[in-house]
């Protein structure tokens, strides 16, 4: 029943190939039966039935200014026809109807609606009752301004507003691209779209959920996305000057010979199935092996703009950077050791909520570090937390939360994009620890292989302070650095670059209106959110940043492939015409050799497979994971 289904579903689509399919089992049933005269009438009436289809669409096409391959496609059927090669019509039809239906199928992967971003988008909100302190579930979008709304544990923040509550910490990185928590006292702004830490917090709405953050980006991603110019078939560029010489040539031998046969003896091996199919072939081998590499690719127009890419923007948290602050050093104190500091720490953020108290663990237990218990222990919300290990009492968090308990604390020297955990034992400053988001192993690989496919413009936009920024791109050599950006300014920014095809790479909510907005969009979807990976044209499964310059390998490769093929196959569709223009290929013989020519492009075509091209030749090696270093700095 599914198989059915689905073969309903794609006639239903591709009515043409369907149609085609079927009235070539027909014919075969009736010359089985003897009835050749049947299927001639058969195949040349449904030729010439489709042929009339195809010239209403280019009559449309010419009124737009556009001129395709459908005018020699239509000529070609209309010729044989007339030459009774009634077999050769039906596989010209198949072959324009069937890569008008390959290319169909890849641009249709680029066109998914935005579903899983909307349905990500705060659907309740926990409204506190005026007064009463009770909570009632609502709508998001009944939230009015001043509404004091209740946010749970974990939860996302619905509508924009003010935070109520003493302190909070929110994980703002699906808007703002910084990985580490932000922390909010009371009467700061809240976003809509991040997400609440391990505590409830109530907020007062200063905006209604379609005036929020979070439904502003949706609407740069719809705008962004509506905004984008179609793609010009490949083919395409070659129609006018294929089908003008090929009717130059079949004029000049109907002219010479005075033969009208000789005319469409010429057009019967001058039938565009080289340029309609190896393309569309060569376009679906090089998704395919895209798919194999970990990467999605919407479309064979999006190979084709990778293939001329000449700028790559990058988005720095998760895409430079892995997303996920880690403990990169730990400065003990004399007489402390680093193994003691770490320890100590860890095991008294076993009692913390704070976001960072799991990355001190993991520390710790990547380290080997064994963790000790108490019963007496207390956290200072979004400061910090104490607990005593038999007489040993031990702080951590803030420096301003250390100094309380050891006026000798001090502040330790920290790079770009690092932060810094205290902590005291006894009143006395034993140390610190350095969080920062790591940077990818393979990220200034991956730049010098971009820049040895041609791009060398690179740019990182982040929502990050300049120093952080400028810090990442200075590691990886990135040239241009624009920080402190929000969703528009980013937009904004990749309108403006004039080096183009513009591939921008990122992940997030914040990344989506200009992974749509940017020529060829490329989320690192591995971990990133659906949003970015609906809005971008090419999607990594991997968490490896190294795929972004292989889709462009592939993407050269592939269009590569399929000029090939499109040569090929007119450079012995030329010489099959000047042979038939002199009289030495009859229609039958032409049409069987045009075949061979399609054959040809097609098999050529799918050399953009390219299997054994990727195990032998790696764009970039996939990195294994170290163990954070906590050597002395």
């Amino acid at each position: 029943m599914l198989s059915m289904r689905t073969f309903a579903h794609a006639a239903r689509r591709y009515p043409i190939v369907a149609a085609t399919i079927l009235v070539a089992v027909v014919g075969v049933v009736l010359w089985l039966s003897g009835e050749t005269a049947g299927v001639r009438w058969l195949f040349s009436g449904f030729g010439l039935f489709v042929a009339g289809i195809e010239a209403v669409g280019m009559v449309r096409q010419l009124r737009r200014g556009s001129f395709g391959i459908d005018f020699l496609a239509i000529t070609a059927i209309v010729a044989t026809v007339l030459v009774g090669e009634y077999i050769a019509t039906l596989i010209i039809v198949l072959m324009l109807s069937g890569g008008a239906a390959l290319e169909d199928y890849a641009v249709s992967r680029a066109k998914r609606e935005l579903d899983s971003l909307l349905k990500r988008a705060p659907q309740i909100a926990h409204r506190v009752r005026d007064g009463q302190g009770e909570v009632e579930d609502v709508p998001a979008g009944r939230v009015q301004v001043g509404d004091v709304i209740l946010v749970r544990p974990a939860e996302i923040v619905p509508v924009d507003g003010d935070l109520v509550s003493e302190t909070a910490s929110f994980d703002e990185s699906s808007l703002t691209g910084e990985s580490l928590p932000v922390e909010r006292g009371s009467g700061d702004p809240v976003l809509s779209g991040s997400i609440n830490g391990t505590a409830a917090a109530t907020v007062r709405a200063t905006a209604t959920a379609s005036n929020s953050q979070y439904q502003q980006i949706i609407a740069l991603v719809e705008e962004a996305a509506a905004s984008k110019a179609p793609v010009v078939r490949l083919a395409d560029r070659y129609a006018v000057p294929f089908t003008a010489v090929s009717l130059a040539i079949a004029g000049l031998a109907w002219f010479f010979s005075g033969d009208p046969a000789r005319f469409a003896e010429v057009l019967v091996v001058a039938t565009p199935c080289p340029l309609l199919i190896s393309a569309p072939v060569a376009f679906m081998g090089g998704m395919s092996r895209a798919a194999r590499n970990g990467i999605i690719v919407k479309g064979g127009g999006v190979l084709e703009k990778l293939a001329r890419a000449r700028t790559v923007v990058f988005d720095k948290t998760g895409t430079l950077t892995h997303g996920q602050p880690t403990i990169v050093a730990v400065r003990p104190e004399h007489p402390f050791t680093e193994r003691e500091v770490l320890a100590l720490a860890a095991s008294a953020e076993q009692y913390s909520s704070h976001v960072l108290a799991a990355s001190v663990i993991a520390a710790a237990r990547d380290q080997g570090v064994e963790l000790t218990s108490t019963e007496q222990a207390g956290e200072v919300a979004a400061r910090g937390v104490v607990a005593r290990f038999g007489e040993r009492e031990v702080s951590v968090g803030k420096l301003s939360f250390i100094i309380d308990r050891a006026p000798d604390a001090a502040a330790t020297p920290l790079d770009g994009g690092e932060l810094a955990i205290y902590v005291a034992v006894d009143g006395k400053f034993a140390g610190s620890l350095v969080a920062s988001d790591r940077l990818r192993d393979n990220a200034k690989a991956t730049i010098a292989a971009f820049a040895a496919r041609g791009v060398r413009d690179t740019v990182m936009l982040t929502g990050d302070a300049r120093p952080t920024a400028e810090h990442i791109a200075g590691l990886v050599g990135i040239t241009r650095v624009q920080s402190d950006c929000l969703p528009g300014d980013k937009v904004n920014a990749v309108k403006a670059i004039s080096r183009r095809p513009v591939i921008m790479v990122g992940d997030g909510v914040n990344d989506a209106p200009v992974l749509a907005v940017a020529d060829i969009g490329i989320a690192m979807g591995a971990r990133g959110a659906t949003a970015a990976s609906e809005s971008a044209d090419v999607v990594i499964l991997l968490d490896d940043l190294s795929r972004t310059a292989r889709a462009v390998a592939i993407g050269q490769d592939t269009i590569r492939i399929a000029l090939q093929s499109i040569w090929l196959g007119i450079i012995l569709s030329l010489g099959l015409m000047v042979a038939a223009a002199f009289g030495f290929i009859p229609a039958t013989a032409g049409a069987l050799a045009q075949e061979l020519v399609d054959l040809a492009t097609i098999l050529n075509a799918l050399r953009a497979i390219g299997g054994r091209r990727d195990a032998a030749r790696s764009a970039v090696a996939v990195p294994g994971r170290a163990a954070p270093s906590f050597a002395r700095d």
